[in-house]
C-alpha cells in the first residue's frame, strides 16, 4: 500500500513539473528551491540580494520558495555550475522537502541543466526562464504575447533534445540509406520556422507602433515616459499625476505593455506621459531584443523620469541596471534628459533619503500611494522641458491677447517689448508647441 501511494505522489508531482523552457504553473503552488553563487565577481552580499529578488521573481511566478541556498565558488563548475558535491547535498534537501523545481539564480547552459536535472531528479530552470515566464503570465496586448513567445523560443533553441539517432533511418532502398534526419534536426527546423514567422509577425506590429509614435509627434504634444526597476512604482506614481487608473500590482513586472495619458503642466499645456516595463538585473537578452520596440518608446521622448525605490538598500544596482538596458536599446542617458526621482518616500529612512537627495543635486522625493512631492514633480517636469526648449522670437499683434497668454501657459517668455502695433517677444519653447505659434515668428 505505501508503495502505491509513493508511486502516486511521485505522479502527482510529475504532472505539476515545470519544463526547462517555461515555468508551468498550476494553481496549486509548486515548491522550489533556490540556488545562488557567490564568486570572485560576485561577493556574499550581492549574491544574498541577488538570491532575494529571485524570491520575490519566483513567488510573483507563484512558486512556493522553502529553501534557498548560496554557494560559494571561485568559478562555476562546468558541468553542474556548483559542483558535485553540493548538488548531491542539495538533492538531498529536496527530495526531503518535496521540491518540484529547481531554480538557480544564474543562466545555465543546456548541458548544465540536463547535468543538474538527473541528480535532482525534478525539473531544473535558471533565472531567464523563470523571468520569461513572469512575462508570458503578464502579457496582455497581441504585441506582448508575440515578443514572450519569440523570446521563449529564442531560449528554447539551443536547449532541444532530440531522440539521437534512432528515427535517423530514412529507407531501405538504394539511395536512400544513410543518417537520414533526426527528430532533433526535424524539431529544430520547425522551431527555427516559428522563430521566422514570429519575426515577421513583430516587425509589422512594430511598424504600427512606429506610425502611432509619428502621429503623437504630429499632435505637437510634448512627451515624457516614467523607467526605472521593476516594482519601483512606476505605475502608481502616473495614477497619482495623471488621475489614470493604470494597472497596479505589488508584483515584479505587472506592466509589460506602455500606457500614455495626458498630463497637465501648471501652466496649462498638456503632455503625454508613457508608463513602460520595468527593468531588472541581468535581463535576458532574449527580452531586450524581442522587447526592443516597446522599450524604444522609452528612448524617444523628450525627457525620462528615472523612478527609484529610495526604500531600496541597493539603489545605486538598481539605477545602474536600468542604464544598462537603457544603452542596450540605443536610448542612452544624459544628464540633462533625465530626472531622477526617489519614490516610496513614506517606507524610506529619513537620513538615507536626505543622503540621496544630497548626492544627487536636483533631484525629487516623492510618494505615488500618498501624494506627496508629487506637484513638486510636475512642477519640475516643466521646468525642465522650458529649459531643453529653444529661443524664439515672436510678434504677437495686441488684439491676440489669448495668443500671448498661451506663450505664458507652455513656455518661458524671457523678455516682452511693446511697439506701437504689436508686442515682442523671446519665448523659451518646447519643440512640439512651436509649430502652432510659426504664424508670429519674427
Amino acid at each position: 500500500m505505501k508503495s502505491d501511494e509513493t508511486a502516486a505522489g511521485r505522479s502527482g508531482r510529475q504532472q505539476r513539473r515545470l519544463t526547462a523552457t517555461e515555468v508551468d504553473l498550476d494553481v496549486v503552488q509548486q515548491k522550489a528551491l533556490l540556488v545562488g553563487t557567490a564568486t570572485n565577481a560576485r561577493t556574499a552580499e550581492l549574491a544574498e540580494r541577488s538570491l532575494e529578488e529571485l524570491a520575490l521573481l519566483a513567488d510573483t511566478a507563484g512558486a512556493l520558495v522553502v529553501h534557498r541556498e548560496i554557494q560559494r565558488r571561485s568559478s562555476p563548475h562546468p558541468a553542474t555550475y556548483i559542483g558535485r558535491g553540493k548538488v548531491q547535498e542539495l538533492a538531498a534537501i529536496g527530495e526531503a522537502l518535496d521540491v518540484d523545481v529547481v531554480i538557480f539564480d544564474d543562466e545555465l547552459s543546456p548541458a548544465q541543466q540536463r547535468n543538474l536535472e538527473v541528480s535532482f531528479k525534478c525539473d531544473v530552470v535558471d533565472r531567464v526562464a523563470l523571468i520569461l515566464d513572469i512575462f508570458a503570465q503578464h502579457a496582455t496586448s497581441q504585441e506582448g504575447m508575440v515578443q514572450v513567445e519569440l523570446a521563449q523560443l529564442r531560449y528554447r533553441l539551443p536547449r532541444l533534445r532530440g531522440r539521437g539517432h534512432s528515427l535517423s533511418q530514412q529507407g531501405s532502398g538504394i539511395g536512400t540509406r544513410g543518417p537520414g534526419e533526426t527528430q532533433l534536426e526535424v524539431d529544430r527546423r520547425r522551431l527555427v520556422r516559428k522563430i521566422q514567422k514570429l519575426e515577421r509577425d513583430l516587425r509589422s506590429l512594430a511598424s504600427t507602433r512606429t506610425t502611432q509614435r509619428k502621429a503623437r509627434s504630429r499632435s505637437a504634444l510634448t512627451r515624457i515616459a516614467l523607467v526605472g526597476y521593476t516594482n519601483a512604482g512606476k505605475s502608481t506614481l502616473v495614477n497619482a499625476m495623471t488621475a489614470a487608473n493604470v494597472l497596479v500590482e505589488d508584483q515584479l513586472f505587472s506592466t509589460l505593455d506602455p500606457t500614455t495619458r495626458r498630463l497637465a503642466l501648471p501652466g496649462g499645456e498638456p503632455i503625454l506621459v508613457s508608463d513602460t516595463v520595468g527593468f531588472v538585473q541581468r535581463l535576458p537578452h532574449e527580452l531586450v531584443e524581442a522587447f526592443r520596440s516597446t522599450l524604444e518608446e522609452a528612448s524617444d521622448v523628450e525627457l525620462l523620469i528615472h523612478v527609484v525605490d529610495a526604500s531600496d538598500p541597493d539603489v545605486g544596482g538598481r539605477i545602474a541596471a536600468v542604464h544598462q538596458v537603457l544603452n542596450e536599446i540605443g536610448g542612452g542617458t544624459r544628464p540633462e534628459h533625465e530626472l531622477l526621482v526617489w519614490n516610496k518616500q513614506d517606507c524610506a529612512d529619513p537620513v538615507d533619503l536626505a543622503d540621496l537627495l544630497r548626492r544627487h543635486p536636483g533631484s525629487i522625493a516623492v510618494s505615488g500611494l500618498t501624494g506627496f512631492g508629487v506637484g513638486d514633480l510636475v512642477a519640475a517636469v516643466a521646468m525642465r522641458l522650458r529649459a531643453q526648449a529653444d529661443v524664439v522670437e515672436l510678434v504677437v499683434p495686441y488684439d491676440r491677447g489669448d495668443v500671448l497668454a498661451a506663450l505664458y501657459r507652455e513656455g518661458e517668455v524671457l523678455v516682452e517689448v511693446h511697439t506701437e502695433t504689436d508686442t515682442r517677444v523671446q519665448v523659451r519653447l518646447p519643440s512640439a508647441a512651436q509649430s502652432r505659434f510659426s504664424a508670429y515668428a519674427s
